[in-house]
């Protein structure tokens, strides 16, 4: 009985060990979650704003302001010819004149912010796991690394319709928006819009390297800093005699 006794003050004091170990190596997984929050953050943003191009046209006469705001939802312009200031209309993904680009990046950025969503919650229950559990550390390194993969994929899908449009934009190709749009058939030029630009910066955040523990190499998130060893720290049952 002694002997057990021993060996549980043994256990508690190597589970402690492991605990404060585990603690004080997960700071890079705490930063990789911040990251990965405000990456969420960035692409909800992306996807919202309208200024994924740009459009200068000639005719002022109806979008007094000469740009015109075409996003991935609505179009819009400022004007004096009607009684609101901005005007919009709406983009739907069954519209027969938007080109493929267009409603591709609206299901892919909803896919994104799911699955980063998805990310950022599974690298919050691993590092609750890493910073306070004592026991039950078995499924540790399945949380980070679902977090790292999911991450990754959230890149994946808001990176291809961000370079697909601005490809387009680049490329100069136009959208033959039907008449109650009023804007022309082809704008004088166009430009890149900032939420082409947030969504490059959401991208770089999502996958900056964090970590140099695995030697003077860096690591992407899903490689280094969404990957721990699991650790478990069972006692043995109380009701055990030697």
């Amino acid at each position: 009985m002694c002997y057990f006794l021993k060996r549980q003050v043994w256990i508690k004091r190597d589970c402690n060990y492991r605990m404060i170990y585990m603690s004080h190596t997960a700071h890079w997984q705490f930063l990789g979650l911040i990251g990965g929050v405000l990456a969420w953050i960035l692409i909800m943003t992306t996807t919202g704003i309208n200024e994924w191009r740009l459009w200068h046209v000639e005719n002022v006469s109806v979008i007094s302001s000469g740009v015109a705001w075409v996003g991935i939802w609505k179009a819009c312009f400022f004007s004096h010819y009607f009684s609101s200031m901005e005007t919009c209309q709406s983009i739907s993904i069954s519209d027969p004149f938007i080109p493929t680009e267009i409603p591709v990046a609206q299901v892919l950025m909803v896919l994104g912010m799911i699955c980063g969503l998805a990310g950022n919650i599974s690298a919050a229950m691993a590092l609750r796991v890493a910073y306070f559990s004592l026991e039950d550390r078995s499924n540790i390194r399945l949380l980070f690394l679902l977090a790292g993969t999911l991450y990754v994929l959230t890149a994946g899908l808001c990176l291809v319709p961000l370079v697909w449009n601005m490809t387009s934009v680049l490329n100069n190709r136009t959208i033959d928006f039907p008449p109650e749009f009023n804007l022309p058939a082809a704008p004088v030029k166009q430009q890149v819009g900032s939420a082409i630009g947030v969504g490059i910066m959401l991208n770089i955040i999502q996958n900056i390297p964090l970590d140099k523990r695995f030697g003077k190499s860096f690591k992407i998130i899903f490689c280094s800093s969404f990957c721990l060893p699991p650790v478990s720290c069972s006692l043995p049952s109380t009701d055990k005699s030697v």
